[in-house]
């Protein structure tokens, strides 16, 4: 096959399909619904046996042990989690949460949607030794949320994708400081004193103008990472806390990379010009001075930014449809469909729809009316209303936090019967109920 055609039938396609913001929701779909095939097939058993294998990393006496589930809920996830981060850090330099009255609308509408949830899940379970799942409902499948909301299109106004963006990431910071203060196991002090001088080696290399990734890769992942992974807290926080120390100031100003592109530019007409006939030489000095653009894009882009391009695509693409994969097969038998009796089940579903729905509209019309915030413009309550619904899909987060909060089996295939059919509901009254509202 030509490479026109390659480009045209293969290379093309994908790459818009990895540009459209649906796809991320519409992957973790399938990768959800395959896990759930084969988690139901013959080969069930091998599904479950296959994450329970053991990886070891390490030599001699140091060496880390985890079976294949851990190592991508704690390992890659920290990809997922690291993105969180510099997503959070952008709006918080630039973006919605830059100014204070402008973020505080989605906060509050956030801790709602985190308190509401937990007390509800809390109510079903008290009693029980069940209740450490509260962190379950509190938190936002932001990939599934906005893939939803894109599929809708114009149908909604863009301040409500801006709105939830916003509020998803709030909420996911939310998620982070519970796994952070609730879900740790035991702590060992010599570990995070390490993690901590390897956090303040970052920072000041921020404060100091380092501007080179792989340097932050190096001292993040081989230094905060490694050692906050073997403090016992979680490792998804060393990700977020890597995630705050990258620069988001550039080496160049944009007046300066003006002028060094009209300068190359200029070059490259020159050498055009002395090239009356096909010349080599001048050919390659032609590329050369191309190449230098690269560069010099490189030098007036943020590390920040740079660093959420090229994360993104393999996050959304690998790490998370691979987690839902690892995390969503649910084995159904006669004994699952009692699950639905189950006060963490429950407690699961109407923790993410009632509360999530409850707790964002209530805060948000609290704050209106107190007169402290205004809606965005475009955005009306019931707007508002039909956000709740899409906010309730716990997804990805739901399921790690699952991971985390129990070591019953039992428990967590409840919690996951939950979350699953929890975020089916939220997604499809979500979306119809706004396809309606826009009609």
């Amino acid at each position: 096959m030509k490479k026109s055609h390659l480009d045209l039938y293969l290379i093309l396609p994908i790459k818009h399909f990895i540009e459209k913001k649906t796809s991320v929701g519409i992957l973790l779909i399938v990768a959800a619904s395959l896990a759930m095939i084969v988690a139901n097939s013959p080969f069930a058993e091998s599904y479950h046996n296959f994450w329970k294998q053991y990886i070891y990393i390490g030599f001699e006496d140091f060496i880390i042990k985890k079976n294949l589930l851990h190592w991508i809920n704690d390992g890659l996830m920290s990809m997922f989690f690291f993105l969180v981060g510099l997503e959070l850090k952008r709006e918080l330099m630039h973006g919605e949460l830059a100014s204070f009255r402008g973020a505080l609308l989605p906060v509050a509408g956030a801790i709602g949607g985190m308190i509401f949830p937990a007390l509800i899940f809390y109510f079903f379970t008290q009693g029980t030794d069940a209740t450490d799942g509260w962190g379950i409902p509190m938190a936002t499948d932001i990939a599934f949320a906005l893939g939803i909301l894109y599929l809708l299109g114009d149908k909604v106004p863009l301040s409500l994708k801006v709105f939830l963006t916003a509020i998803a990431i709030v909420d996911d910071l939310g998620a982070v400081l519970v796994i952070a203060f609730f879900y740790t196991s035991e702590i060992s002090m010599n570990n995070l004193a390490l993690g901590a001088f390897f956090l303040l080696v970052l920072f000041f290399a921020n404060r100091i103008g380092i501007r080179n990734t792989i340097f932050y890769a190096v001292m993040g992942i081989g230094g905060l990472w490694l050692a906050i992974l073997l403090s016992g807290v979680h490792a998804t926080i060393a990700a977020v806390l890597a995630a705050f120390t990258i620069p988001t100031s550039k080496r160049i100003n944009t007046s300066l990379f003006l002028r060094k592109a009209r300068l190359l530019t200029s070059k490259i007409k020159r050498y055009r010009l002395k090239s009356k006939s096909k010349n080599n030489h001048t050919d390659e000095m032609i590329t050369e001075t191309i190449e230098k653009f690269s560069q010099l894009t490189e030098d007036a882009t943020p590390p920040l930014q740079r660093l959420e391009h090229a994360l993104h695509p393999f996050v959304s693409f690998i790490v998370l449809p691979l987690f839902a994969f690892a995390n969503a097969g649910v084995t159904i038998d006669a004994e699952a469909f009692t699950f639905f009796k189950s006060p963490v089940t429950l407690g699961v579903i109407f923790g993410l729809i009632v509360g999530k729905i409850t707790g964002i509209f209530l805060f948000t019309k609290l704050m209106v009316l107190l007169k402290i915030c205004t809606l965005p413009k475009s955005i009306g309550w019931k707007h508002v209303f039909g956000l709740g619904f899409l906010a309730a899909i716990g997804f990805t987060m739901s399921l790690f936090i699952t991971d985390l909060a129990y070591e019953s089996e039992i428990y967590e295939t409840q919690a996951k019967m939950g979350i699953l059919s929890a975020s089916i509901i939220a997604g499809l009254l979500g979306y119809f109920y706004l396809k309606i509202l826009g009609n």
